[in-house]
Parts: C-alpha cells; structure tokens; sequence
C-alpha cells in the first residue's frame, strides 16, 4: 500500500489540504469540530502529520537552537555548570516557543549530529579554546551563533566573565586572612585529559582560555603580596572527584610543606577537595581553607558551605539566546563577586612556615609577563 499523503486526508476529511495542514502545525486556528474531523480520517487511513523535514525546508527554519560543547553529552549533562547554562538559555527558548538540543563536538565523535549536520537556526557555542574551533565550525556552516567563554569574537555574539579579575579576587581574599602557603587545584588546560604538576614548560602550553585567565589573576595577587613563587603550586585535573583525589595526594604527600589554602577553578572541584581532604583526617577550614568557583546549588549546601566565586551562569544562558534570537553581535561581560562563606578562615597557629625550596609549579614565575 502507498503512504498515506495530506491531501488524501483532505479528502477523506472533506476539506481543503490548507486545513489538514493547519491542524497538524497551527490547531489554534482551526476550530475544535474540524479538528477532531481531521484527525480522525488522518487516524483512519495512518497519516501521522507532515515530516519534519519537509516542513523545515518550506519553511526555512527549524525553531530549534543547539548549545554546542567541546564535551561528551554525559559530561554535558552532569556538570553543574553546564546545567545551569543550559537552564538559562532553556528559558529564553521556552519564553520563545523554540526548541534546543544539545551538540557534543567533541573531537573524538564520528556520528551524524553534528554542528556540521544538525538542523537547527543557530548556534550557541560553549568555547573554552583560544583556537575557537567551535567558531571556526560554526562560521563555516554559516548559520548564525553566539560564543560563551570565548573573548571577543569579531562579527559575532559573545559572552564572558572577567575570568582573571574575579580569580584575583579569590586570590586576595586567602591572602587577606593570612595565608601563604597556598595550592591551585586548575581545570584541564588543553584537551590531552592530562593531569599533573604545571610547571613553566606547561604554562607555556595552555591552549583554554579559563584556566589561562584564572591562573594571571591568581599570580597578580601573589605578586603584589611578595609571595614567593616556590610557594604557589599549581596542579591540572579534569574537573572531576578522582583527579582531584590524585591532585590532593600530591599536594599533601608525607615530608613536604602543604598549602595552607587551596584555590579551585570550580565548585566541582573544590567539594572534592573538601572531601578527600576530610578522608585524610584534615578539616575545613581548620587545616586548609578552599575557595571554589561559579557558586553551583550544591555549594551553599555544603559542609561546610563554600566560599566562592558567583558567576552569573544562568544569565550567562538567558544573554546568550537573547542575543542569538536578536541577532546581535554585541561582547557582553557580565559581573562576577566574592561570596564568602564557611570553608575559608586564618591559616592554623603551626602552619609550616613558607618556604623557597623548589617546587614542581612555579605559577607565579612561569606568568610573569603575560
């Protein structure tokens, strides 16, 4: 048997074809009685509405948008900051009546959805990379987009934070209270998943722009307060629990001076270093004082809750889609501040004094200059 086609439903229904079609993409303009007749004489002979793709190359659009992520869809999903992200532009789609879906760029997917492939109006790039690929990708399919942690990117939209002043700000708060001793916990710096030390060679290397930014502001800091660079010690995780459990082991290994204070460059990050720590008999704030970063829901909840960075992630999403919709083009940086909370606090009385011995990172050194 032959497929079932609008205008047989037309006439089986006894209406015209714009009718069926107005029942299946614009009900509210058909009134109630001949809906149900459409509807029963497209059941009758098993049409089941227009297909999707046909209706997008009428129409020209898709009423869909994608958020696009150098990330695989779990972690995408997972990550309390994407969540958050995607709960903002959601929103903005919802008010607009559009739909969006999720786009993994992740270099190591082949499949067919793609930000080659998909079948969307725009774009919404989440960019982490000082060689844009995403915006590379995106310009080359010539739909229109909107970058989100990128910097200024020419002929297009984007939105920011002041990554390295609001890391500054973390910085000088664990340096007002006293501490010196002090350890960076930093996200991923380019995308070899790789964990460990950073030291010059590997600064030097930084190819994502967050943790670039973060770690200058940390370093404006330390310079300013006379911190020896020895006593600054950097170390690369994956914004997970086990990278962090390893980062932890070796910033407290038996025989060498701890920090007194750790900075995270995410909330993620930072619960797991409450965590790990705790397993190893040591307390916050009392032995080691954490400051995170992007103020996740489950950071206020902790114990103890956690003193962070609050950026404006949720509206990071709503200004994105906005301007996306709108077309606009404009560089926006939103406010970021210092919530301080239970988990910071005066270094301990027998806190090791500081030391110049040399050290594995010396972050303050290796971004001098940048």
């Amino acid at each position: 048997m032959r497929k079932a086609r609008l205008k047989d439903v037309a006439l089986l229904a006894g209406v015209s074809q714009g009718t069926v079609s107005n029942v299946f993409n614009r009900p509210e303009l058909v009134r109630e009685e001949l809906r149900e007749r459409v509807l029963a004489a497209a059941k009758k002979i098993g049409f089941r509405g227009p297909a999707p793709a046909g209706r997008v190359l009428r129409s020209g659009r898709s009423d869909l948008v994608a958020i696009v992520a150098d990330a695989s869809l779990h972690y995408i999903v997972n990550d309390p900051f994407a969540q958050k992200l995607i709960s903002g532009i959601a929103e903005i789609c919802d008010e607009a009546r559009i739909g969006l879906t999720i786009v993994s760029a992740d270099a190591e997917r082949r499949d067919g959805w793609s930000i080659e492939t998909a079948i969307v109006d725009g774009f919404i790039l989440f960019c982490i990379s000082e060689e844009n690929r995403l915006v590379e990708l995106a310009r080359r399919r010539g739909l229109p987009f909107v970058a989100v942690d990128s910097g200024d990117v020419p002929g297009a939209g984007a939105v920011d934070v002041d990554d390295r002043k609001a890391a500054a700000e973390a910085a000088r708060h664990v340096v007002g209270l006293g501490h010196r001793k002090i350890g960076i916990l930093s996200l991923e710096v380019d995308d070899r998943e790789r964990t460990g030390f950073i030291d010059d060679a590997r600064f030097a290397e930084i190819r994502f722009t967050t943790p670039r930014a973060r770690l200058l502001g940390y370093r404006d800091v330390f310079e300013e307060a006379g911190i020896p660079p020895a006593d600054i010690v950097a170390y690369e995780c994956l914004n997970d629990a086990p990278s962090v459990e390893e980062a932890i082991d070796a910033l407290f290994a038996p025989g060498v001076a701890h920090p007194t204070a750790l900075l995270a460059m995410s909330d993620t990050m930072a619960l797991a270093a409450c965590a790990a720590l705790a397993r190893r008999g040591l307390g916050v704030p009392h032995d080691v004082s954490i400051v995170g970063f992007d103020d996740v829901p489950q950071a206020e909840r902790a114990v103890p809750p956690l003193t962070t960075i609050r950026q404006p992630v949720e509206d990071k999403g709503r200004v994105a889609a906005r301007m996306l919709l709108a077309g606009a083009r404009d560089h926006v940086i939103l406010p970021t501040s210092l919530v301080v909370r239970a988990s910071t606090a005066a270094p301990p009385a027998d806190a090791p004094p500081t030391s110049a011995g040399d050290r594995p990172s010396r972050i303050a050194e290796a971004a001098r200059g940048g």
